[in-house]
């Protein structure tokens, strides 16, 4: 049995990598995409859900805070008892930055003219975070000239004292540069397993696999692991550039990203061949590919976060593999992640690749028999 497995696999890496295109299309326009994701990719505010932790109490600090609510593009989510309550919220990313107003904020504006207040912000998406907090500085401007004309105060009357968390000098590359490592990786990986069995149909080899001994279980090994170690050697090369090109630090465990890097791919590699199954030619294999990658990406949190979706459209998220290995890499590479913070992660990615792959043998068992 692990003859033919063995056989079918060293044939599958020579159809590949014989073709010169084809070893072209799986390097170069990876690399090309990752710099220009890198550098041009943007992303829009859209709402900021923050939290106060107002240590004052003072009717000055709750004048500043008045404005934050009256704001439309502010939601306020909690009112925080004690510091420590930061943490948990930043981190579970329930609100994307806190207010925390100190200790004699009022008795400060009124003996020297200013006060500092403090703006703790989640850095990991940097975009977000520079919009956020140049509406922060808007508010406090304007909070800084009503009460220049009540009091007749020249400076700025709260001056904001800004913590990123995460992200410390707020680079867009360290949000968006991760996140197109699974982005490419489910790219290379979808088209080769995607036209897979189409290859072999165009080619007339389909029909001789039909009639040798391998059964459907040897079959899809053959199918899975060429396309495995083609979407783990991707996945390498876009986590080294990341590393050392666009110098976004790698701070949490390797062994943990590549885990989760084996299960996308699994799953991926699962939705390919049913793909592939299906299609009769390389060009509905690729059709089949772009319809699965276009959802994909819009339902991950890639660009639009999910908490902003609606109720129904979270749902299919959780069906969405790339929503989890986004989740995976950015803890990875941001917040030094280890294997225990990703274990949820983990589960979901194998249970989709557990069907998606059973799902494929039962497709090619129908095709066979």
């Amino acid at each position: 049995m692990w003859t033919r497995v063995i056989a079918l696999i060293i044939k599958e890496f020579l159809a590949i990598l014989r073709d010169r295109k084809a070893r072209i299309t799986l390097i170069g326009p990876p690399i090309v995409q990752l710099i220009i994701f890198g550098y041009a990719a943007t992303f829009d505010l859209k709402e900021v859900p923050y939290a106060v932790y107002d240590e004052d109490s003072s009717l000055a600090s709750r004048e500043f805070l008045a404005r934050f609510e009256g704001a439309n593009a502010f939601r306020k989510v909690a009112v925080l008892q004690k510091e420590d309550e930061i943490r948990q919220l930043i981190d579970t990313q329930q609100v994307l930055l806190v207010l925390h107003i100190p200790p004699r904020f009022q008795s400060r504006l009124t003996r020297e003219g200013n006060a500092p207040v403090q703006v703790i912000i989640d850095g990991r998406n940097s975009n977000t975070a520079m919009l956020a907090l140049n509406y922060v500085n808007e508010i406090a401007a304007n909070f800084t000239l009503n009460m220049a004309r009540q009091k007749g105060l020249s400076g700025p009357a709260a001056q904001l004292v800004v913590r990123a968390w995460y992200n410390p000098n707020l680079e867009s590359q360290w949000f968006i540069v991760p996140g197109i490592v699974g982005l490419l990786t489910m790219v290379v990986t979808l088209m080769v397993t995607a036209l897979s069995i189409a290859r072999e149909r165009e080619a007339g080899t389909f029909d001789q696999l039909l009639v040798t001994p391998m059964n459907p279980f040897e079959l899809l090994v053959g199918k899975t692991v060429p396309g495995l170690v083609i979407g783990l050697f991707e996945g390498s090369i876009i986590v080294l550039l990341t590393v050392f090109w666009f110098g976004v630090p790698l701070r949490g465990s390797v062994p943990a990203l590549y885990i989760g890097l084996l299960f996308f791919s699994l799953s991926i590699i699962g939705v390919g061949l049913m793909i592939s199954s299906i299609a009769a030619t390389q060009q509905q294999g690729l059709l089949g590919a772009f319809l699965f990658m276009v959802p994909a990406v819009t339902l991950s949190g890639f660009a639009t976060p999910i908490a902003n979706m609606p109720e129904i459209v979270q749902k299919f998220t959780l069906f969405n593999p790339f929503r989890y290995f986004l989740v995976v890499v950015r803890k990875v590479f941001l917040e030094g992640a280890g294997m225990e913070l990703l274990l949820t992660e983990y589960l979901c990615m194998a249970a989709i690749g557990v069907v998606t792959l059973f799902t494929a043998a039962l497709m090619f068992r129908r095709r066979m028999y």
